[in-house]
């Protein structure tokens, strides 16, 4: 599996990676706009990511308009629904408005911080990503 992780704050960042390693290849992106390019380096190399885990509050571009941009770029391809990469926005703004918000935008799961190892490999299992 291949995962981009988009998390500004070092410690949560630590955390993810040492998370998601277990369960493939894991970039890192510091912000929205890295990962946005990484993406599309990605789809330009003809190996995407079969996840990314995006936080919304970062530098430069927010979770939310790289989710976005995301999207856009999987629509410009023509990639199917059933093709695009899953996207777990992980956000200390667990609130409604926000959970909302993500999903209206394109997100494919909602996960509050911090980060609970077991809840979270739970809802991989639940996209069918590990087992």
């Amino acid at each position: 599996m291949r995962i981009l992780l988009a998390e500004d704050n070092f410690v949560t960042r630590k955390l993810m990676v040492a998370i998601l390693s277990q369960y493939g290849e894991c970039d890192v992106a510091v912000d929205g706009m890295e990962a946005v390019d990484a993406f599309l380096m990605a789809l330009e190399d003809g190996k995407p990511y079969d996840l990314i885990c995006l936080d919304i509050m970062m530098p430069v571009m927010d979770g939310f308009q790289a989710l976005v941009s995301i999207r856009n770029l999987e629509k410009e391809r023509n990639i199917a629904e059933k093709q695009a990469v899953k996207v777990i926005v992980t956000t200390a703004l667990r609130d409604e408005k926000h959970a909302k918000m993500a999903f209206e935008l394109g997100c494919t799961l909602f996960s509050g911080k911090p980060i609970e190892q077991e809840k979270f490999e739970d809802e991989l299992r639940k996209l069918n990503l590990i087992k």
